[in-house]
């Protein structure tokens, strides 16, 4: 009788299990599409959500940790008062390594890591966060080696502003920079925050026309309305900085 009641339980316990793992699958995807379409802060909230209770549930513990590092990184690029920014970087550096540790030889963890020690740095302030810095390299060496090409060339694209924001004194270089931005096209020649981040490196080495040819790239790309894709606030900024005497014949 007792061991009658012991399978039952355990095929009970298989059934929860089963249901639990389908429904975290169900929102996980449904998170997904937010993310994917992702046009304002309400819908990257709801996102983050899902994940966060999918995390509760979920088989696979790896993608919800960095999916939901990347979500956080979203929702605090968008949350405007500095205090609250770094909580939610803080807690997207957290997932990422959570993440990192339960997969190691994958590229997601790492990258979101590294974002979200960006993001936290320039939240911080560039001279109080270059502790950040080695951290930031050794996440994004690390993506090199497993998948350069990761989010369009995504780790080049964060070590070029990383060596084009750092001090010279603390180890950046306009050079560097601008190594890791041509490489970062290779894999996203139509990413518009390469191209502008380019045009910037360009533009302190005195490459002017070539700066121009970058933003004027930028400037010509259509219209997006999803926040993911970084068009239409790129185009902004490119058109803020064609404003620069620089660019005055």
């Amino acid at each position: 009788m007792k061991a009658k009641r012991f399978f039952l339980l355990v095929v009970l316990l298989s059934f929860s299990f089963s249901l639990f793992a389908q429904e975290a699958e169900e929102m996980i995807a449904q998170a997904d599409g937010l993310y994917v379409e992702m046009k304002d802060m309400a819908a990257a909230e709801e996102a983050r959500d899902l994940y966060l209770k999918a995390m509760q549930v979920a088989e696979d513990k790896y993608e919800v940790f960095w999916k939901l590092s990347r979500m956080l990184y979203y929702v605090g690029s968008y949350t405007e008062k500095k205090k609250d920014k770094k909580t939610i970087f803080s807690q997207g550096i957290y997932y990422a390594k959570r993440a990192v540790d339960l997969e190691p030889e994958k590229p997601g963890g790492y990258y979101w890591l590294g974002v979200n020690y960006g993001v936290y740095g320039e939240a911080r302030g560039v001279l109080k966060s270059l502790f950040l810095v080695d951290d930031i390299k050794e996440a994004m060496n690390k993506v090199i080696e497993l998948d350069r090409s990761y989010e369009e060339g995504g780790p080049d694209r964060v070590l070029g502003r990383l060596f084009f924001k750092v001090p010279g004194i603390a180890g950046g270089s306009k050079k560097k920079s601008l190594e890791h931005f041509l490489k970062s096209l290779e894999y996203g020649p139509n990413d518009p925050l390469t191209r502008y981040y380019l045009a910037d490196t360009y533009l302190s080495l005195k490459e002017v026309e070539k700066s121009r040819q970058e933003l004027d790239f930028v400037m010509n790309m259509e219209p997006d309305d999803r926040w993911i894709s970084g068009v239409n606030s790129t185009k902004k900024d490119a058109a803020e900085m064609l404003k620069k005497k620089q660019f005055r014949k």
